[in-house]
């Protein structure tokens, strides 16, 4: 018992999470001013155990293939040895009821939310469904655990209408969400090659992968040119064609660690466009002018794309830090 803290914040692997927390904010910043509040500390609670639940459970599922795709991974303790089976599955016990627990003082649609956030990994990754292995499931689930249902939990924080869920905005978020994730096969292949479990690069092959990523993309900047002000929609464009040049990247790309570059350098340019969205939505929320979140956006924007700059001339140099 005294081991589960440290394992609940190793599971909390913070990349992911920090995304996910990012599609919350924007959620509660479209009913307004967002501000530091026990509502939002319990929801960020509850979403952060049920992201720990999810990968425990995932871990669980996929512990052969994590052997060969993450040997020596400190963030997969099943792996590296440093926690047993038993251990991770009751973490997992433990983190799905302190979700639903954390949700309990925000109303029966956040614990329905965090309910339904909990089943979707049990289909995703446990037998008999196991969407995870499926080419067309894994992202969809994916999807929704972690852009709907938090968008939707950030919504019901800040005492909102739940119809503002299915709005342009939620559309744009889904979709560069999954111009994201189904990018995380190349960094699995080996295991999953070895193991059996289709996915779309395996299936399809790399170009078909990219080409994929690459519509969303197109998708999603298309959306959120009616979702988003006119001013933030020009200030994001820098951030959709460093993503598209990161995808260029990966497709020339003649090794695994090429790969990792360019795709942990477009990840990066994804979080930096979410960022300036919650930025403009926060200062918009909080009764501040169109000039007044135009400065502060193009300000993110600038540190951004100079780290991008910066190191996509360096490749070399980049640390390569995704985890999907």
């Amino acid at each position: 018992m005294r081991k589960l803290p440290w394992l609940y914040v190793v599971m909390l692997r913070y990349r992911i999470a920090a995304m996910v927390a990012m599609f919350m904010l924007l959620g509660a910043a479209r009913e307004g001013r967002v501000e530091l509040g026990l509502r939002y500390l319990w929801a960020a609670l509850a979403l952060a155990s049920s992201y720990v639940a999810a990968t425990a459970l995932n871990d669980l599922a996929d512990e052969e293939i994590d052997k060969v795709n993450h040997p020596r991974d400190a963030g997969r303790p099943l792996v590296e040895g440093t926690a047993t089976r038993r251990e991770l599955l009751l973490l997992h016990v433990i983190a799905s009821a302190l979700a639903l627990t954390a949700a309990t003082p925000l109303g029966w649609r956040a614990v329905a939310l965090l309910g339904g956030s909990l089943a979707i990994s049990q289909t995703y990754s446990a037998r008999p469904v196991r969407l995870s292995y499926r080419v067309a499931g894994a992202p969809l689930a994916l999807g929704i655990a972690y852009v709907l249902v938090p968008y939707s939990l950030g919504i019901v924080a800040a005492n909102g209408e739940p119809r503002h869920v299915w709005s342009a905005l939620t559309c744009a978020l889904f979709l560069l969400f999954a111009a994201r994730i189904v990018l995380k096969d190349f960094r699995d292949r080996e295991g999953d090659a070895r193991h059996g479990k289709p996915t779309l690069l395996l299936r399809f092959g790399k170009t078909a992968t990219c080409v994929a990523s690459l519509c969303a993309l197109v998708a999603a900047d298309v959306v959120l040119a009616f979702a988003l002000d006119l001013p933030l929609v020009l200030l994001v464009q820098p951030f959709v064609v460093a993503i598209a040049w990161m995808l260029r990247t990966l497709w020339r790309a003649a090794d695994g660690h090429a790969e990792q570059v360019a795709i942990g350098l477009g990840a990066r340019m994804g979080n930096g466009l979410l960022l300036c969205a919650l930025a403009w939505s926060v200062v918009r929320g909080g009764g501040g002018s169109s000039v007044e979140a135009s400065e502060l956006t193009a300000v993110l924007a600038a540190a951004f794309l100079l780290s991008f700059v910066t190191l996509a001339a360096r490749p070399q140099e980049a640390v390569i830090g995704y985890k999907g």
